[in-house]
């Protein structure tokens, strides 16, 4: 990676690391816990076929037809997102 992209990643980083302290420190000021975060992904039926949508941006991510093969599917993308998420934190 170019450095300047590399420095910029970094400070990304950075920020989203004392962005999540911060959010931490006000909860435990005012004796609350955090908010649980909700699901990345859902299942939504449309015509013969059942969509995984982000929930975030509210793109498709794929197609399935069959309920169970897509509650399956978007477990393992729950999943992978949470594998990710442990590992920027």
């Amino acid at each position: 990676m170019h450095p300047t992209m590399q420095q910029r990643v970094e400070g990304l980083a950075a920020l989203r690391e004392r962005t999540v302290l911060a959010t931490a420190d006000f909860y435990a000021k005012i004796w609350r816990p955090a908010p649980a975060e909700g699901p990345h992904y859902k299942a939504v039926a449309k015509c013969n076929a059942w969509h995984i949508v982000e929930v975030k941006t509210g793109k498709t991510r794929c197609f399935c037809f069959s309920y169970k093969a897509a509650i399956r599917f978007v477990d393992v993308l729950e999943a992978a997102a949470t594998r990710k998420l442990v590992g920027l934190q």
